[in-house]
């Protein structure tokens, strides 16, 4: 369960969602008012009252009702206007209710759900002519949409940091990876490329990127427009996107660029630390936020730089110089000046070792979650502590090093099910068998209420043991619809887990970095020649007095042409450093900002009808919709970056609420206005009879929809999603 960063922040959600749907609420009243329709309730929130107010009686809790009817001996609704101005009292009841989910305006004659409770006394709703009861409806999502507007405006004339159009990594055989290039360009994105445009679309930020793909249909063709650094001119690809298996949505297959400074939120600096930890970089006083500056010796602008460097390293270590500055914000005294001065970057070099790349092995397990492991040939390691949280229940239990043999009856778990089966001890102790300094031991670990353990996990690359091995994997894994599968070079031995490799072809093993280097040896001619190889491998499992056994492998081509390219990657990946960020920003030009406002407000509309129309057609699924839980869960990470990115959040709520209520459903605002629009044109309402059943439709349509969203939340809430 992913916890919500603090009880401000949700307050600031909460409150601001509230006034949305106040704001709402109060373009419904104030055009009532001017229409001349009496407003009987006018209501934030659903459910019970919690706070009411009534002019001539004050604040009360709970409903003014009841000292109305003491007062008059009748409800509120049955007194005449003129009679409750005449003693001071005012006609309409201001509430606060206990769920924060909704709120509404009663007028006098106006009942969604009781289409016969008409009434067409003078200050009734019914009385007025069909125009003005059209602008009483469509007043609450007018002043949405005008309030999206301002908050755009405000957030614009300061500036709202995003992450920039820019490609940081590219997944191996995604879309980008195979986007075709046109006029004679390869194919392939690559890191470091900024996206311009899609079908001329202009791209601000990557989160564009995202809803560009997202939004896509099967049969759409897209021309992305490309600046790529050291190519004067933009280059054009062609790319088909397609449905991701983790996120569900249809995606490019790549990640936000990142900058070249470590990031330093809380949630990431542990791994961070560990990581500069075992890499000596945090002897030399590198933390997380601090910079790189260059590798070697050439200055580097972002994090992309240093993955590239080790993918071209041939496994050969990689200088990398990093500034300090952030450790000290004192400033230091200059005595020639006598006064305080900012002291200069400090500046420390350090050489990296390269990272040996491993296969990835989707197992036929993993079809449902598109998740893979790592490992060689059908092996694949064993899972290890890396680094123990200083809030777990496990510390003195669990030590750094530790190698998990087992989980209760479950021998050898891959790190994949190694986490989804902790999960399944929530709030319980589970068994776990472990390797440490050479001896098993057997120990009872506690696993939290969220299902964890509280430690950083990772492949034990350092013992050349392997988990369960995979004896069959996926032939085609980003293809959600096929279910082929090939066999692995192992499948034929039938090992078990917990089998300990030891030589191929003689060539002895010490640990998953000298197996790779064997492999890359005895398949060398193979790979040159294209054809299969076969192996001699030599294994024992784990169990006391197993013998060691030799077999016979084959290695066919494919195989080996994917063992050969398998290269080398960085210590410190990417994806742990800051995104690359842009400021959007109209540089305190009001009318620019206006301008910026209207469109951004446009493209939130149409991006509303967009997600509908992809819902309607299948390309977007019901299991990404949110709902007030997973708004206030979205909005408290919104929170923690700035009170600017809250305003621009909050507008983009207001727009779809003025959308979401304008769509043509009975109940809510569109459904109404469709029915006083056929009232326009043939002199009457629809039929009572069938605003009834439209009515119970759209109440259905709508409720499912609630479940759903909520249902949705939920599940994010507890999954982390």
């Amino acid at each position: 369960m992913e916890i919500l960063s603090s009880t401000s922040n949700i307050a600031l959600i909460v409150i601001g969602f509230g006034l949305l749907i106040a704001i709402h609420e109060f373009g419904h009243f104030i055009a009532a008012r001017w229409a001349g329709i009496r407003v009987e309730s006018f209501a934030v929130g659903m459910g019970p009252t919690v706070l009411a107010y009534r002019r001539g009686l004050g604040v009360r809790f709970g409903s003014t009702a009841p000292d109305i009817k003491t007062r008059y001996g009748a409800e509120p609704e049955k007194i005449p206007t003129a009679e409750l101005h005449a003693d001071g009292v005012g006609e309409t009841e201001y509430s606060l209710r206990l769920l924060p989910i909704g709120g509404f305006v009663r007028m006098k004659g106006q009942e969604d759900m009781d289409p016969t409770a008409t009434n067409h006394a003078i200050d009734g709703y019914g009385s007025k002519p069909v125009w003005k009861r059209m602008i009483v409806v469509s007043a609450g999502v007018f002043l949405n949409m005008v309030t999206a507007v301002i908050l755009f405006v405000v957030a614009f004339m300061v500036g709202v940091k995003f992450e920039a159009p820019m490609i940081g990594a590219v997944r191996a055989d995604s879309p980008a990876a195979r986007a075709r290039g046109l006029n004679g360009v390869a194919n392939g994105l690559m890191p470091g490329d900024q996206i311009d445009s899609i079908n001329g679309e202009p791209m601000t930020t990557f989160a564009d990127i995202q809803i560009g793909a997202a939004m896509s249909h099967p049969n759409d063709q897209f021309i992305l427009q490309v600046t790529r650094a050291g190519v004067p001119t933009p280059l054009q690809f062609e790319i088909d996107p397609i449905k991701d298996t983790t996120s569900g949505l249809r995606s490019f297959g790549v990640t936000p660029a990142r900058s070249a400074t470590l990031a330093d939120n809380q949630e990431i600096a542990p791994v961070i630390e560990n990581m500069l930890v075992t890499s000596g970089l945090a002897a030399m006083g590198v933390k997380p936020g601090s910079t790189l500056t260059a590798i070697n010796g050439v200055a580097v602008m972002n994090a992309q730089a240093l993955d590239l460097a080790f993918a071209q390293s041939n496994g050969k270590p990689i200088s990398t110089t990093w500034s300090l500055a952030h450790i000290s914000n004192t400033p230091a005294l200059n005595p020639s000046l006598g006064s305080a001065t900012t002291p200069p970057d400090m500046l420390v070099t350090l050489s990296l070792s390269a990272e040996p790349k491993f296969e990835q092995l989707f197992a036929t397990d993993s079809k449902s979650s598109g998740e893979y492991d790592l490992g060689l040939i059908g092996f694949s390691p064993l899972v290890r502590i890396d680094f123990i949280q200083k809030t777990s229940p496990n510390i003195g239990i669990l030590q750094v090093g530790d190698i998990v043999l087992a989980i209760q009856d479950r021998s050898g778990p891959r790190l994949g099910e190694f986490r989804s089966l902790i999960q399944t001890y929530a709030n319980r102790s589970v068994q776990l068998q472990i390797l440490r300094a050479g001896q098993t031991l057997s120990i009872n670990a506690r696993v939290d209420s969220q299902g964890r353990l509280d430690v950083m996990v990772g492949p034990a690359w350092n013992v050349l043991i392997s988990a369960r091995v995979i004896d069959r994997v996926l032939e085609n894994p980003l293809d959600l619809q096929s279910t082929q599968t090939v066999p692995t070079p192992i499948a034929s031995l039938e090992l078990r887990s917990l089998t300990k490799i030891i030589s191929i072809n003689d060539i002895p093993l010490t640990d998953w970095a000298s197996m790779r280097d064997a492999l890359w040896v005895t398949t060398a001619d193979a790979f040159a020649t294209n054809s299969p190889a076969t192996l001699n491998i030599s294994f024992e499992n784990m169990q006391p007095n197993s013998p060691v056994k030799s077999a016979v492998i084959t290695v066919g081509a494919a195989e080996i042409n994917t063992l050969q390219k398998l290269g080398w990657s960085s210590p410190l990946p990417s994806d742990l450093f800051q995104p690359q960020m842009i400021t959007r920003s109209a540089g305190g030009n009001p009318l620019l900002a206006a301008t910026m406002g209207f469109t951004e407000t446009k493209k939130l509309a149409v991006l509303t009808w967009l997600t509908l129309d992809r819902l309607a057609r299948g390309t977007v699924g019901v299991e990404q919709l949110r709902g007030p839980v997973g708004i206030v869960q979205v909005g408290t990470r919104v929170a923690d970056r700035g009170i600017m990115y809250l305003l621009f959040f909050l507008a983009m709520i207001s727009v779809n609420l003025a959308v979401l209520n304008f769509l043509p459903l009975p109940i809510v605002d569109g459904g109404l206005f469709l029915f006083l629009l056929y009232e326009g044109c043939f002199g009457r309402p629809p039929s009572v009879r069938f605003q009834n059943a439209a009515s119970l439709l759209g109440l259905a349509f709508l409720g499912s929809l609630f479940v759903i969203t909520f249902y949705n939340d939920v599940v994010r809430l507890f999954t982390g999603g």
